[in-house]
């Protein structure tokens, strides 16, 4: 099959696609006018300038080590999450660092408390000795969600990375954490995908006997485990729909990034189009009901029995498809944001920040049961097998339908095309690898739209580049209306805006800044870094070294940034918006 050649001939849009989200978009589309059209084609950075002002927040136990060289292991901490919980105590901040912990954080007296460390490996006092952060992106402890009802119920989700090759036990060593109850803890089959297994991602439920405990006590259930083909691109995030209240369909049902492994780039056509299989779960977002007790009318038990799956999924019926799909075609979507309209909380969304390969990245909009392209696309342009792009498609453009694997005549395995057709959805928000450009990068951190107390932050989508430590910020109002347009014009895009930085600096005062990677230089000093005699250590091809930023925000909307090469993370306390020259 010429995958290329039956990608690009004209169909009709397939039927998976919802009818409900289809006719939103129609219902939005009108409202447009020209001038709002003509407003969010894709364009050079805008002449409206916004300056944060920043402050440091805290600076996390070093985890790192100061002069080495490794990528990982030369961040000085691996801080990638910080959440407050749900309905409990307002001074406690939960904090991940891949390399193992998560922590309490005292919100008055910046004091710190390991709750739980998962890595065991190599003499570490935590639970998985195959937990792996010796190479690639994203691995180690990667992330955490509170269950929405975790005051009630102490219950809360995370995901880590192991070494499948390592030596020693797939089960979990609580010699460390004795309050840990394993009786009945068992593995799960992890689900398959073609070629070559480097890593797993496993997703773990947790029930704390006493939620406001500082240390953990109860169970744990083992409730995925994934095939991952390469060292990068594993399970991402995490996140509950915040309108969800008790009753409704969405109420405690978790969605979940899962990236493809480095699969979409592979020169090997049966690994390559992973994203684009329906039958697998690597570069999707998954859909699923963690607890098993509730929802019983309204879904079913998955094939391992450790989970349901909603039966408003939209694959559900579809032969041969994973039924906990929710949409399609991502290559490392690793950062999910909610917005909810604090006028309309039924006008909320699902945004999502995608990690590209060596053209862009960009930011999608999720709808049930779309699919996003990659990797026939790379953001909104075709994506050749050498892994160059090419062209934008024209609006015709429609990608068929694929599920499971032909055997050739020849011994070969393809993979195989439906009759359906189906029409990608293009990203709101695209920026390059473009070298020469002063706001290029080299991946995407993740974003949110803000609606705190900081006036000149409202309705702002706030977002930044992992490297180079750019930030941006687009109108959320421009990304709805790229967003409805119908049919999607793939050549528009929300204008994007450049972000200076007021660092309120122990060292220097009041300085600014183009970006956080000078931040974090002067911070990765201070704390003793010597990895490399200037600049920043870590892979990188645009900023040549790594100040790795995160962005996050609390149950208020207070703004911070996480800043892992200095392991510090900075707090937003104020911002000022220039008139447009």
């Amino acid at each position: 099959m010429n995958w290329l050649k039956v990608a690009s001939e004209p169909g009709t849009t397939h039927a998976i696609r919802s009818a409900d989200r289809s006719a939103g978009r129609f219902a939005h589309s009108i409202a447009l006018t020209a001038a709002t059209i003509l407003f969010a084609r894709l364009a050079p950075l805008q002449a409206q300038d916004l300056t944060i002002h920043i402050k440091d927040f805290v600076q996390m136990p070093m985890t790192g080590d100061p002069v080495s060289k490794g990528s990982n292991s030369s961040l000085l901490a691996r801080e990638s999450y910080m959440r407050e919980e749900p309905g409990g105590s307002k001074d406690r901040f939960f904090i991940t660092d891949l390399n193992g912990p998560l922590y309490i954080l005292n919100k008055k007296t910046k004091q710190f408390t390991t709750y739980l460390n998962l890595s065991g490996n190599n003499g570490q006092p935590g639970l998985f000795h195959k937990l792996t952060v010796a190479s690639g992106f994203g691995n180690g402890f990667g992330n955490f969600i509170f269950d929405p009802d975790f005051a009630h119920n102490g219950k809360f989700y995370t995901i880590h990375i192991e070494d499948p090759k390592l030596p020693g036990s797939d089960m979990p060593d609580n010699s460390h954490f004795p309050g840990v109850n394993l009786d009945g803890y068992t593995l799960t089959k992890a689900i398959e995908k073609p070629g070559p297994t480097s890593r797993e991602g496993v997703l773990i439920e947790w029930t704390a006997k006493n939620p406001a405990s500082s240390t953990f006590e109860g169970t744990a259930r083992e409730l995925m485990r994934v095939e991952i083909g390469t060292v990068s691109h594993p399970m991402g995030d995490l996140i509950f729909n915040p309108t969800a209240k008790p009753g409704s369909p969405d109420w405690r049902v978790l969605y979940m990034s899962v990236g493809e492994g480095a699969a979409g780039e592979s020169r090997d056509l049966l690994i390559r189009h992973t994203p684009q299989r329906l039958d697998m779960v690597l570069g999707k977002i998954l859909r699923i009901i963690p607890d098993l007790d509730i929802d019983k009318d309204s879904s079913t038990v998955s094939e391992n029995g450790r989970y349901r799956i909603p039966n408003d999924n939209p694959f559900v019926n579809v032969k041969g498809a994973r039924k906990e799909i929710w949409a399609y075609g991502f290559r490392n979507p690793q950062r999910l944001s909610w917005y909810v309209d604090p006028k309309d909380t039924s006008k909320n969304n699902l945004i999502v920040g995608v990690i590209g390969l060596h053209t862009w990245e960009w930011v999608d909009i999720i709808h049930k049961g779309d699919n996003y392209g990659y990797g026939v696309l790379e953001g909104n342009k075709l994506l050749k097998t050498d892994n160059t792009t090419t062209t934008v498609p024209d609006a015709n453009y429609k990608i068929p339908v694929e599920i499971g694997d032909t055997q050739n005549a020849d011994g070969t395995i393809s993979p195989t095309a439906t009759d359906g057709m189906v029409t990608p959805t293009y990203p709101v928000i695209v920026y390059s690898h473009d070298k020469a450009s002063p706001d290029s990068g080299d991946g995407i951190c993740n974003g949110y739209v803000y609606n705190g107390k900081i006036a000149a932050l409202r309705g702002k989508f706030i977002f930044g580049d992992i490297t180079t430590g750019r930030l941006w910020w687009a109108n959320y109002s421009d990304m709805l209306a790229v967003d409805g347009e119908n049919p999607r014009n793939p050549n528009n895009m929300a204008p994007i805006h450049r972000i200076k930085i007021v660092w309120d600096s122990p060292q220097a005062g009041k300085e600014p800044y183009d970006s956080m990677f000078p931040i974090g230089e002067i911070a990765y000093r201070v704390r003793g870094g010597k990895a490399v005699e200037t600049g920043l250590p870590g892979r990188a091809t645009i900023s040549g070294g790594r100040v790795d930023i995160r962005l996050s925000m609390d149950n208020e909307e207070n703004f911070y940034i996480l800043s892992k090469v200095d392991g510090t993370i900075r707090e937003v306390v104020g911002a000022t918006l220039s008139q447009e020259k």
